[in-house]
């Protein structure tokens, strides 16, 4: 054990050396340099790298690498330039996908509402696949490098399964569930998708599918089935492209400032990453009368919240809900935003969270905005909320509950350990990691969940106003898209945070073109904090890149098995990926 924390010790403690001298240096160039300037005729460069988080929430990253994009960024940088007289047009630049669909439309809406300032953005892509091209198509102009191929070829999405190599191992998933399409412990329990598994997927993939069709069609002035007929001929060399017009011109970075609508224009160019430095509050937005912006983000568990494995954030429930209490006491806050992306995780930990904002509702107006996932506990969060806000693409429902062991007595066998269990009580060997529940067991997990996935129901039917067979004809565990969540009546309205801020203004009287200050909560934690929690070598890998797998991967995948170690009751959905 005292090696343990001797080398433990010597590992944060070049970590903080490391970091110490990076700040050292990233200080010492911002003290020397000035604040940047944005010149008049002005056209904002604004990377969209993939994977990019809701925020910013992790100081490590920052220490190492500078100020990184986000959704949020992104987002801020075009509200920013749709007022600010300085710059005079965007050129887009999606350099790489998102896991998934929700923020990717989340940055497509910013970009039409940018179009309103009447200003030109055009869209330049390296390399354009279903999702960049799909974002690009919201620009006035796509322009595609000449030698770069034309990626549109639809949408697929994969699960893996890790059946056989539990198998493998003489491991074993003993798992209970509540409905069909409660598929989250299929990965461990089955080597293939059940037919329940594939209709949900597939009317999942179908949705999506047809959401992008209509958003290129509009953005390009084309027929769904001009758009769907070319999707089919896919992927398109970059003349094929130009021919059937999918892109406005084969160029170069360096040769967009060369054509319309910027080769009349004596233009300078400035970089996100400095127009990210200059102010909200300096162009007259995020200012005014104040407004909750709690980020809930991550799977959810009891306790603090913090980061994970892979240096993704985690939602614990305790930090959560002094957030949302926070809010509730200030003030200042006339309203809350609780801005979810989350899978969901502990039961118990989503009702304590469900609970916080059921009290703050009776204070103040609350409203859900889901992102990329609010599904299973992350949809039990915000099935309180005065409304639900979600983007089309969104992942949401998943009203259900599982829970379950994986035991490791016949991978104990194979190494020759032997494990004998000494117990008193008759269910005190439930959560046993070397055997499978006993009938009696079995049922006693079964009454549990059943108990749980009622009060799910129940909760549900009263926050959204119906009955509870309504909302279980809905649930079954079954994962939605927002569109049909919104058809079924588990969300209020398509959109994204601006829409949920521009309901939260409507519920307390604030006028729709009044500007507020966004509060957000809870505050990022520092990079002392973090390494005082144990933060590791492999999450700082994790952050700066360093894994050979991405992160959001690994955290999909490990995510559940860390979950169901416990036994707890889970309101979780199952990890989809997308290319």
């Amino acid at each position: 054990m005292s090696n343990n924390r001797g080398v433990r010790f010597i590992v944060v403690f070049l970590l903080l050396a490391v970091v110490t001298s990076m700040t050292g240096l990233f200080a010492m160039y911002f003290m020397v340099s000035s604040a940047p300037t944005v010149s008049s005729n002005s056209v904002l460069t604004l990377r969209v790298p993939g994977g990019l988080s809701e925020r910013q929430a992790n100081p490590l990253l920052t220490s190492f690498m500078g100020d990184v994009p986000t959704v949020r960024s992104v987002v801020d940088s075009l509200r920013k330039a749709k007022v600010d007289d300085r710059i005079r047009g965007v050129i887009l630049m999606p350099s790489g996908p998102q896991p998934l669909w929700g923020k990717a439309q989340e940055i497509r809406d910013a970009v039409l509402d940018y179009r309103e300032s009447g200003k030109p953005i055009v869209a330049f892509l390296e390399y354009g696949g279903t999702q960049e091209y799909y974002l690009a198509s919201a620009a006035d102009k796509v322009f595609l490098m000449p030698g770069s191929p034309l990626d549109l070829v639809g949408v697929a999405s994969y699960e893996m399964f890790f059946r056989g190599a539990l198998d493998k191992v003489g491991a074993h998933a003993d798992m209970l569930n509540s409905g069909d399409f409660k598929t989250a412990a299929n990965v461990y329990t089955e080597t293939t998708m059940t037919p329940a598994h594939r209709e949900m997927a597939e009317s999942l993939n179908r949705d999506l599918y047809e959401q992008i069709i209509d958003g290129i069609a509009e953005g390009r002035g084309k027929t769904k089935a001009e758009v769907r007929r070319l999707v089919d001929e896919g992927p398109f060399l970059p003349d094929d492209a130009l021919a059937a017009g999918l892109v406005d011109a084969l160029v170069y970075a360096d040769e967009v400032k060369q054509q319309a609508p910027f080769d009349e224009v004596n233009w300078r160019v400035i970089a996100d990453r400095d127009y990210r430095q200059i102010g909200l509050q300096s162009v007259g937005l995020n200012q005014g009368r104040g407004i909750a912006l709690i980020y809930a983000v991550g799977t959810i568990n009891s306790g603090s919240g913090g980061v994970g494995l892979t240096g993704g954030e985690v939602l614990g429930s305790d930090t959560l809900v002094a957030a949302i209490r926070a809010a509730r006491n200030n003030d200042a806050v006339r309203a809350i935003v609780l801005r979810i992306d989350s899978p969901g995780g502990s039961a118990v930990a989503s009702d304590a969270i469900w609970h916080e904002v059921m009290q703050a509702k009776n204070d103040k107006p609350v409203i859900a905005s889901m992102s990329d996932l609010g599904a299973s506990g992350g949809y039990y969060i915000a099935m309180g909320a005065d409304a639900i806000v979600a983007q089309p693409a969104t992942l949401t429902g998943s009203i259900g509950v599982v829970a379950g062991k994986i035991t490791t007595g016949g991978t104990y066998e194979k190494v020759g350990i032997n494990i004998e269990p000494v117990s008193q009580g008759r269910f005190a060997e439930i959560y046993s990691p070397i055997r499978p529940f006993s009938d009696d067991e079995r049922d006693k997990m079964q009454e549990h969940i059943d108990a749980i996935y009622e009060q799910f129901l129940t909760k549900a039917a009263e926050g959204r106003g119906t009955t509870r067979d309504a909302i279980h004809e809905l649930a079954q565990g079954r994962v939605w898209t927002g569109r049909q969540a919104k058809e079924r009546g588990l969300v209020d309205e398509l959109g994204g945070l601006s829409r949920a801020i521009a309901l939260a203004k409507e519920h307390v009287g604030i006028d729709p073109d009044e500007e507020v200050e966004l509060v957000v909560y809870p505050r990022p934690k520092s990079l002392f904090e973090l390494l005082n929690e144990g933060f590791t070598v492999t999450q700082a890998a994790a952050q700066l890149g360093w894994l050979p797998v991405p992160p959001a991967v690994i955290e999909a995948a490990t995510a559940p098995f860390q979950l169901f170690r416990t036994g707890e009751p889970l309101a979780l959905m199952p990890s989809v990926f997308t290319p």
